[in-house]
């Protein structure tokens, strides 16, 4: 949904409320999980190392269930209080060049794997009212073979909406953006917490 202005949250409230019986926008639900993505869809895979060891996994796992990831300029999660859980539903809201657009989200899965390359974290997939289609991976690791945590960010998407079709270069360049803020992000998130 693109705006001229930034609606309030009383708007914002029943436009999530009104997400509750939305599909999925895409018929590729889950491909995240094992880093694939189907034919016909751009794909950004970012990943940047967060620290060292169990306290920054732990760290780093505290960020992801603060939604740390969106504290980004120019994007808002609609809200950060939503629990990292299957079914979860939010929106994003994002300001562009004098406009705004509301994005409405589902969580697909969330990801707690221990093991030798320890897991957390959950994939969102779009639903009808998002500008584009597709799906994204939130993930952070530990991986104990070199004691290294990262945060790593897998997506797939293709426009949606025709506005976003028609400025699909600069949807890519804004979905480039949030790739490199979202990683610094979560640095910010690390240094807060040491």
């Amino acid at each position: 949904m693109f705006l001229l202005s930034r609606p309030s949250d009383a708007d914002i409230r029943g436009f999530l409320a009104g997400q509750h019986a939305a599909r999925f926008s895409y018929a590729e639900v889950g491909f995240t999980r094992n880093a694939a993505a189907p034919a016909g869809f751009n794909v950004d895979h970012n990943r940047v190392l967060l620290g060292h060891g169990q306290q920054a996994f732990a760290q780093a796992t505290a960020a992801i269930r603060r939604w740390q990831m969106f504290a980004v300029a120019r994007v808002e999660l609609c809200w950060p209080t939503a629990p990292i859980a299957t079914g979860a539903e939010v929106a994003v809201l994002a300001r562009h060049f004098g406009f705004w657009s509301l994005n409405a989200a589902r969580v697909v899965y969330t990801v707690n794997e221990p093991g030798e390359v320890q897991r957390f974290g959950f994939a969102y997939g779009t639903l009808r009212d998002h500008a584009e289609s597709g799906e994204e991976r939130f993930l952070v690791e530990w991986d104990r073979r070199d004691d290294s945590v990262s945060y790593d960010l897998f997506a797939f998407s293709r426009p949606q909406n025709p506005l976003a079709r028609i400025a699909k270069p600069l949807a890519r360049r804004l979905q480039r953006e949030f790739a490199r803020e979202s990683k610094a992000a979560m640095l910010r998130a690390m240094s807060v917490a040491s």
